[in-house]
Protein backbone atom coordinates (compact mmCIF):
# COMPACT_ATOMS: atom_id res chain seq x y z
CA UNK A 1 0.00 0.00 0.00
CA UNK A 2 1.54 3.45 -0.99
CA UNK A 3 1.53 6.25 1.87
CA UNK A 4 -0.60 8.87 1.29
CA UNK A 5 1.15 12.05 -0.17
CA UNK A 6 1.20 15.15 2.28
CA UNK A 7 0.59 18.62 0.23
CA UNK A 8 3.12 20.73 -1.16
CA UNK A 9 4.37 22.72 1.22
CA UNK A 10 3.51 26.80 0.23
CA UNK A 11 6.50 29.09 -1.03
CA UNK A 12 8.67 30.37 1.95
CA UNK A 13 7.49 34.33 1.04
CA UNK A 14 3.89 33.66 0.77
CA UNK A 15 1.51 35.90 2.02
CA UNK A 16 4.46 38.50 1.87
CA UNK A 17 2.66 41.65 -0.28
CA UNK A 18 5.35 43.70 -2.00
CA UNK A 19 5.04 47.09 -3.66
CA UNK A 20 7.42 47.52 -6.73
CA UNK A 21 7.83 51.01 -7.31
CA UNK A 22 11.32 50.95 -9.04
CA UNK A 23 12.59 51.08 -12.68
CA UNK A 24 15.88 50.04 -14.23
CA UNK A 25 16.87 47.55 -12.43
CA UNK A 26 18.32 47.08 -9.00
CA UNK A 27 14.73 47.65 -6.93
CA UNK A 28 12.79 46.06 -9.82
CA UNK A 29 15.46 43.09 -9.47
CA UNK A 30 14.77 42.81 -5.74
CA UNK A 31 11.07 42.53 -5.90
CA UNK A 32 11.65 39.82 -8.69
CA UNK A 33 13.57 37.61 -6.34
CA UNK A 34 10.73 38.09 -3.43
CA UNK A 35 8.19 37.42 -6.17
CA UNK A 36 10.24 33.98 -7.19
CA UNK A 37 9.52 32.35 -3.22
CA UNK A 38 6.15 33.54 -3.12
CA UNK A 39 6.27 37.02 -2.11
CA UNK A 40 2.61 38.67 -3.81
CA UNK A 41 4.34 41.52 -5.80
CA UNK A 42 2.43 44.34 -7.08
CA UNK A 43 4.38 46.65 -9.96
CA UNK A 44 2.99 50.02 -9.89
CA UNK A 45 3.96 51.79 -12.80
CA UNK A 46 3.18 55.37 -14.35
CA UNK A 47 0.44 55.37 -16.20
CA UNK A 48 2.52 57.38 -19.53
CA UNK A 49 5.60 56.02 -18.88
CA UNK A 50 6.08 52.30 -17.48
CA UNK A 51 9.19 50.93 -16.27
CA UNK A 52 11.78 51.79 -19.26
CA UNK A 53 12.77 48.32 -18.78
CA UNK A 54 10.26 47.03 -20.98
CA UNK A 55 11.58 48.43 -23.91
CA UNK A 56 15.46 47.92 -23.27
CA UNK A 57 17.69 45.34 -24.84
CA UNK A 58 15.89 43.50 -27.69
CA UNK A 59 12.26 42.41 -28.71
CA UNK A 60 9.87 40.16 -30.19
CA UNK A 61 6.04 41.39 -31.70
CA UNK A 62 6.96 44.49 -30.29
CA UNK A 63 7.12 42.52 -26.22
CA UNK A 64 10.30 43.59 -24.11
CA UNK A 65 12.07 40.67 -23.83
CA UNK A 66 14.37 41.92 -20.49
CA UNK A 67 10.69 42.67 -19.23
CA UNK A 68 9.19 39.11 -19.01
CA UNK A 69 12.52 38.14 -16.69
CA UNK A 70 12.24 40.99 -14.59
CA UNK A 71 8.45 41.48 -14.60
CA UNK A 72 8.15 37.72 -13.31
CA UNK A 73 5.52 37.05 -10.84
CA UNK A 74 4.52 40.68 -10.55
CA UNK A 75 0.94 42.06 -10.85
CA UNK A 76 1.50 45.13 -12.68
CA UNK A 77 -1.17 48.41 -11.90
CA UNK A 78 -0.40 51.81 -13.07
CA UNK A 79 -0.47 54.92 -10.42
CA UNK A 80 0.17 58.25 -11.12
CA UNK A 81 1.71 59.23 -7.39
CA UNK A 82 1.28 63.24 -7.74
CA UNK A 83 -2.22 62.97 -8.30
CA UNK A 84 -4.22 63.33 -5.15
CA UNK A 85 -6.19 60.31 -5.89
CA UNK A 86 -2.87 58.51 -6.97
CA UNK A 87 -1.38 59.28 -3.62
CA UNK A 88 -4.61 58.06 -2.45
CA UNK A 89 -4.74 54.80 -3.51
CA UNK A 90 -1.15 53.95 -2.80
CA UNK A 91 -1.49 55.04 0.98
CA UNK A 92 -4.12 52.71 0.59
CA UNK A 93 -2.04 49.76 -0.57
CA UNK A 94 0.51 50.36 1.81
CA UNK A 95 -1.66 49.40 4.50
CA UNK A 96 -2.27 46.22 2.93
CA UNK A 97 1.68 45.82 2.36
CA UNK A 98 4.44 44.56 3.91
CA UNK A 99 7.05 45.79 1.60
CA UNK A 100 7.61 49.06 -0.52
CA UNK A 101 10.58 48.98 -2.84
CA UNK A 102 11.75 52.18 -4.81
CA UNK A 103 14.24 53.97 -6.62
CA UNK A 104 12.64 57.81 -6.71
CA UNK A 105 15.82 60.51 -6.56
CA UNK A 106 15.69 61.54 -2.57
CA UNK A 107 13.00 63.91 -1.56
CA UNK A 108 10.78 62.75 -4.80
CA UNK A 109 8.28 60.58 -2.52
CA UNK A 110 8.31 63.40 -0.39
CA UNK A 111 7.31 65.97 -2.33
CA UNK A 112 4.15 63.92 -3.24
CA UNK A 113 3.50 63.81 0.61
CA UNK A 114 4.29 59.80 0.45
CA UNK A 115 7.85 59.83 2.39
CA UNK A 116 8.45 57.87 5.55
CA UNK A 117 6.24 59.35 7.78
CA UNK A 118 3.02 59.09 5.87
CA UNK A 119 3.76 55.61 4.67
CA UNK A 120 4.54 54.69 7.93
CA UNK A 121 1.67 56.21 9.39
CA UNK A 122 -0.39 54.03 6.76
CA UNK A 123 1.38 50.63 8.38
CA UNK A 124 3.54 50.85 11.29
CA UNK A 125 4.72 47.22 10.15
CA UNK A 126 5.90 48.57 6.97
CA UNK A 127 9.86 48.32 5.34
CA UNK A 128 10.41 50.86 2.70
CA UNK A 129 13.12 49.89 1.01
CA UNK A 130 15.11 52.98 -1.25
CA UNK A 131 17.58 52.17 -3.60
CA UNK A 132 19.29 55.07 -5.50
CA UNK A 133 22.67 55.71 -6.64
CA UNK A 134 24.08 57.44 -3.71
CA UNK A 135 21.88 56.94 -0.92
CA UNK A 136 19.66 59.31 1.33
CA UNK A 137 22.03 61.75 2.40
CA UNK A 138 25.56 63.17 1.49
CA UNK A 139 26.92 65.37 -0.93
CA UNK A 140 26.10 63.29 -4.53
CA UNK A 141 22.70 62.22 -2.63
CA UNK A 142 20.72 64.20 -5.19
CA UNK A 143 22.65 63.61 -8.57
CA UNK A 144 20.95 61.11 -11.01
CA UNK A 145 22.87 57.64 -10.29
CA UNK A 146 23.04 54.50 -12.72
CA UNK A 147 25.02 51.62 -12.49
CA UNK A 148 27.87 53.01 -14.77
CA UNK A 149 28.45 55.18 -12.65
CA UNK A 150 28.66 52.67 -9.31
CA UNK A 151 31.22 50.54 -11.38
CA UNK A 152 32.96 53.49 -11.90
CA UNK A 153 33.34 55.12 -8.81
CA UNK A 154 33.71 51.88 -6.65
CA UNK A 155 37.13 51.05 -8.09
CA UNK A 156 35.73 48.04 -10.66
CA UNK A 157 36.92 49.96 -13.72
CA UNK A 158 39.74 51.07 -12.57
CA UNK A 159 41.09 47.57 -11.65
CA UNK A 160 39.34 45.98 -15.31
CA UNK A 161 41.02 45.41 -18.20
CA UNK A 162 44.50 45.16 -19.58
CA UNK A 163 47.43 47.08 -17.98
CA UNK A 164 47.90 49.45 -20.65
CA UNK A 165 44.26 50.01 -21.70
CA UNK A 166 41.21 51.65 -20.68
CA UNK A 167 39.26 50.88 -17.78
CA UNK A 168 37.02 48.49 -18.83
CA UNK A 169 33.20 49.04 -17.95
CA UNK A 170 30.73 45.79 -18.07
CA UNK A 171 28.74 44.64 -20.92
CA UNK A 172 25.82 44.06 -18.65
CA UNK A 173 23.78 45.99 -15.32
CA UNK A 174 26.54 44.56 -12.69
CA UNK A 175 26.19 47.17 -10.00
CA UNK A 176 22.48 46.65 -10.72
CA UNK A 177 22.33 43.18 -10.30
CA UNK A 178 24.91 43.48 -6.90
CA UNK A 179 22.44 45.83 -5.45
CA UNK A 180 19.48 44.01 -6.44
CA UNK A 181 20.65 41.04 -4.94
CA UNK A 182 21.70 43.18 -1.80
CA UNK A 183 18.30 44.69 -1.58
CA UNK A 184 16.03 41.34 -1.33
CA UNK A 185 18.82 40.58 1.46
CA UNK A 186 18.53 43.84 2.88
CA UNK A 187 14.61 43.14 3.14
CA UNK A 188 14.64 40.18 4.43
CA UNK A 189 16.75 41.48 7.34
CA UNK A 190 15.06 43.92 7.82
CA UNK A 191 11.44 41.98 8.51
CA UNK A 192 13.39 39.39 10.39
CA UNK A 193 13.67 42.71 13.10
CA UNK A 194 9.99 43.09 12.08
CA UNK A 195 9.34 40.09 13.75
CA UNK A 196 11.31 40.86 17.05
CA UNK A 197 9.79 44.95 17.20
CA UNK A 198 6.65 44.89 15.35
CA UNK A 199 8.04 47.42 13.80
CA UNK A 200 8.91 48.10 10.39
CA UNK A 201 12.08 50.36 8.84
CA UNK A 202 13.74 52.23 6.26
CA UNK A 203 16.59 50.73 4.29
CA UNK A 204 18.64 52.92 2.59
CA UNK A 205 20.85 51.29 -0.04
CA UNK A 206 23.07 52.59 -2.85
CA UNK A 207 24.21 51.40 -5.76
CA UNK A 208 27.78 52.64 -4.63
CA UNK A 209 28.22 50.23 -1.52
CA UNK A 210 26.94 46.63 -2.79
CA UNK A 211 29.99 46.98 -5.67
CA UNK A 212 32.59 48.00 -3.82
CA UNK A 213 31.75 45.16 -0.91
CA UNK A 214 31.95 42.81 -4.23
CA UNK A 215 35.48 44.36 -4.71
CA UNK A 216 36.97 42.91 -1.49
CA UNK A 217 39.63 44.05 0.77
CA UNK A 218 41.13 46.89 -1.71
CA UNK A 219 39.98 49.14 1.40
CA UNK A 220 42.20 47.66 3.99
CA UNK A 221 44.87 46.52 1.33
CA UNK A 222 45.25 50.58 1.21
CA UNK A 223 44.55 51.74 4.73
CA UNK A 224 47.54 49.55 5.93
CA UNK A 225 49.49 48.91 2.95
CA UNK A 226 49.60 52.22 0.74
CA UNK A 227 48.48 49.38 -1.42
CA UNK A 228 46.37 50.32 -5.19
CA UNK A 229 45.55 47.25 -7.50
CA UNK A 230 46.31 48.09 -10.81
CA UNK A 231 44.57 46.24 -13.89
CA UNK A 232 46.18 43.16 -15.00
CA UNK A 233 43.98 41.97 -17.35
CA UNK A 234 42.85 38.05 -16.64
CA UNK A 235 45.89 37.60 -14.19
CA UNK A 236 45.41 37.56 -11.16
CA UNK A 237 48.11 39.31 -8.40
CA UNK A 238 47.45 36.41 -6.33
CA UNK A 239 47.55 33.29 -7.72
CA UNK A 240 48.91 31.82 -11.35
CA UNK A 241 48.56 30.28 -13.51
CA UNK A 242 45.51 31.50 -14.21
CA UNK A 243 43.47 32.66 -17.29
CA UNK A 244 42.28 31.66 -20.45
CA UNK A 245 43.84 29.79 -22.97
CA UNK A 246 43.08 29.07 -26.55
CA UNK A 247 42.79 25.46 -27.97
CA UNK A 248 43.94 24.27 -31.08
CA UNK A 249 39.94 23.96 -32.72
CA UNK A 250 40.02 27.82 -32.16
CA UNK A 251 37.55 27.78 -28.25
CA UNK A 252 38.65 28.77 -25.20
CA UNK A 253 39.03 27.39 -21.72
CA UNK A 254 40.05 29.23 -18.57
CA UNK A 255 42.02 27.66 -15.52
CA UNK A 256 42.00 28.66 -12.26
CA UNK A 257 44.78 27.87 -9.89
CA UNK A 258 43.53 28.93 -6.32
CA UNK A 259 44.16 25.73 -4.48
CA UNK A 260 48.42 25.05 -4.49
CA UNK A 261 47.60 21.33 -4.72
CA UNK A 262 45.88 22.40 -8.01
CA UNK A 263 48.57 24.08 -9.38
CA UNK A 264 50.72 21.43 -8.50
CA UNK A 265 48.83 18.87 -10.36
CA UNK A 266 48.30 21.41 -13.56
CA UNK A 267 52.19 21.68 -13.86
CA UNK A 268 51.73 17.75 -14.04
CA UNK A 269 49.65 17.78 -16.27
CA UNK A 270 50.81 19.65 -19.05
CA UNK A 271 54.39 18.16 -18.39
CA UNK A 272 56.19 20.85 -16.23
CA UNK A 273 56.82 18.64 -13.21
CA UNK A 274 60.39 20.30 -12.55
CA UNK A 275 58.74 23.65 -12.34
CA UNK A 276 57.01 22.71 -9.00
CA UNK A 277 60.56 22.50 -7.11
CA UNK A 278 61.46 26.54 -8.26
CA UNK A 279 61.22 28.01 -4.83
CA UNK A 280 59.00 30.90 -6.14
CA UNK A 281 55.90 27.89 -6.54
CA UNK A 282 55.13 27.52 -3.08
CA UNK A 283 52.91 30.09 -2.60
CA UNK A 284 50.24 31.99 -5.23
CA UNK A 285 51.62 35.52 -5.14
CA UNK A 286 55.25 34.13 -5.89
CA UNK A 287 54.05 32.20 -8.53
CA UNK A 288 52.16 34.84 -9.66
CA UNK A 289 55.22 36.92 -10.26
CA UNK A 290 56.07 34.20 -12.39
CA UNK A 291 52.96 33.94 -14.44
CA UNK A 292 54.91 34.61 -17.91
CA UNK A 293 56.52 31.00 -17.24
CA UNK A 294 53.96 29.97 -16.06
CA UNK A 295 51.11 31.30 -19.21
CA UNK A 296 53.39 29.49 -21.37
CA UNK A 297 53.82 26.06 -19.81
CA UNK A 298 49.84 25.60 -19.72
CA UNK A 299 49.27 28.02 -22.95
CA UNK A 300 51.79 25.81 -25.25
CA UNK A 301 49.82 22.72 -23.99
CA UNK A 302 46.42 23.85 -24.56
CA UNK A 303 46.81 25.38 -27.77
CA UNK A 304 48.23 21.91 -28.96
CA UNK A 305 44.68 20.19 -28.13
CA UNK A 306 41.32 20.25 -29.07
CA UNK A 307 38.65 22.30 -25.75
CA UNK A 308 36.78 18.29 -25.43
CA UNK A 309 40.57 16.90 -25.02
CA UNK A 310 42.13 19.57 -22.95
CA UNK A 311 38.61 19.52 -20.78
CA UNK A 312 38.64 15.45 -20.24
CA UNK A 313 42.19 15.47 -19.43
CA UNK A 314 42.05 18.48 -16.56
CA UNK A 315 38.47 16.39 -15.57
CA UNK A 316 40.83 13.57 -15.02
CA UNK A 317 43.92 15.44 -13.62
CA UNK A 318 41.16 16.90 -11.03
CA UNK A 319 42.41 20.43 -11.55
CA UNK A 320 40.10 23.12 -12.24
CA UNK A 321 38.87 24.25 -15.88
CA UNK A 322 36.06 25.54 -17.40
CA UNK A 323 34.70 26.36 -21.18
CA UNK A 324 34.74 29.48 -22.29
CA UNK A 325 31.05 29.96 -23.20
CA UNK A 326 28.71 32.03 -25.00
CA UNK A 327 24.89 32.24 -24.48
CA UNK A 328 24.42 29.50 -26.92
CA UNK A 329 26.80 27.42 -25.27
CA UNK A 330 25.13 28.00 -21.93
CA UNK A 331 21.82 26.97 -23.24
CA UNK A 332 22.95 23.57 -24.08
CA UNK A 333 25.39 22.91 -20.99
CA UNK A 334 24.69 19.60 -19.09
CA UNK A 335 25.61 20.72 -16.15
CA UNK A 336 22.78 23.79 -16.51
CA UNK A 337 20.65 21.58 -17.99
CA UNK A 338 20.78 19.09 -15.01
CA UNK A 339 20.42 21.97 -12.13
CA UNK A 340 17.56 23.14 -14.49
CA UNK A 341 18.90 26.72 -14.49
CA UNK A 342 17.22 27.73 -17.96
CA UNK A 343 13.68 26.44 -16.97
CA UNK A 344 10.70 27.09 -19.97
CA UNK A 345 7.62 29.65 -18.77
CA UNK A 346 4.61 29.66 -21.07
CA UNK A 347 3.79 33.25 -22.07
CA UNK A 348 -0.07 34.25 -22.92
CA UNK A 349 1.76 36.83 -25.52
CA UNK A 350 4.65 34.94 -26.71
CA UNK A 351 4.75 31.35 -26.04
CA UNK A 352 7.09 29.27 -24.44
CA UNK A 353 9.84 31.31 -22.89
CA UNK A 354 13.45 30.13 -21.80
CA UNK A 355 14.50 31.96 -19.16
CA UNK A 356 16.83 32.33 -15.67
CA UNK A 357 15.17 29.86 -13.56
CA UNK A 358 15.22 31.03 -9.35
CA UNK A 359 18.58 31.71 -8.11
CA UNK A 360 18.68 28.57 -5.48
CA UNK A 361 16.91 25.25 -4.67
CA UNK A 362 15.23 24.89 -1.51
CA UNK A 363 14.19 21.37 -0.74
CA UNK A 364 11.19 21.75 1.42
CA UNK A 365 9.60 24.99 -0.14
CA UNK A 366 11.23 25.80 -3.40
CA UNK A 367 10.80 28.89 -5.14
CA UNK A 368 8.85 28.96 -8.71
CA UNK A 369 8.20 31.30 -11.41
CA UNK A 370 4.27 31.20 -12.17
CA UNK A 371 4.32 33.83 -14.73
CA UNK A 372 6.62 36.24 -17.11
CA UNK A 373 6.24 39.95 -16.93
CA UNK A 374 3.03 40.74 -17.72
CA UNK A 375 1.52 43.84 -19.87
CA UNK A 376 1.16 47.51 -18.73
CA UNK A 377 -1.35 48.17 -15.96
CA UNK A 378 -2.56 44.59 -16.97
CA UNK A 379 -3.91 44.12 -13.14
CA UNK A 380 -4.95 47.53 -12.44
CA UNK A 381 -8.70 46.89 -11.57
CA UNK A 382 -8.34 43.82 -10.20
CA UNK A 383 -5.83 44.75 -7.44
CA UNK A 384 -7.82 48.30 -6.75
CA UNK A 385 -11.07 46.33 -6.71
CA UNK A 386 -9.98 44.16 -4.33
CA UNK A 387 -8.65 47.60 -2.15
CA UNK A 388 -12.77 48.11 -2.13
CA UNK A 389 -12.91 51.11 -5.14
CA UNK A 390 -15.92 50.37 -7.03
CA UNK A 391 -16.18 51.22 -10.53
CA UNK A 392 -17.14 54.53 -10.37
CA UNK A 393 -14.15 55.46 -7.79
CA UNK A 394 -12.24 53.64 -10.41
CA UNK A 395 -13.58 56.29 -13.31
CA UNK A 396 -12.84 58.89 -11.25
CA UNK A 397 -9.22 58.34 -10.94
CA UNK A 398 -9.03 57.71 -14.77
CA UNK A 399 -10.44 61.00 -15.27
CA UNK A 400 -8.17 62.74 -12.90
CA UNK A 401 -5.09 61.19 -14.86
CA UNK A 402 -4.33 59.30 -11.90
CA UNK A 403 -4.55 55.64 -13.71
Amino acid sequence: MTAPQSAPLPAPLTGLRVLDLATLFAGPMAATLLGDFGAEVIKVEHPGKPDPSRGHGPSKDGVGLWWKMLGRNKRTITLDLSKPGGRAALLRLAATADVIVENFRPGTLEKWDLGWPELSAANPRLVLARVTGFGQFGPSAHRPGFGTLAEAMSGFAAITGEPDAPPTLPPFGLADAIAGLTTAYAVMTALAARERTGEGQVVDLALIEPILAALGPQPLWYDQLGHVQSRTGNRSPNNAPRGVYRTADGTWVAVSTSAQSVAERVMHLVGRPELIDEPWFATGADRARHADVLDEAVGSWIAERTRTDVLAAFEKAEAAVAPVQDVRDVMADPQYQALNTITTVDDPELGPLRMQNVLFRLSATPGAIRWAGRPHGADTDEVLTELGLSPDDLTALRAEGAL
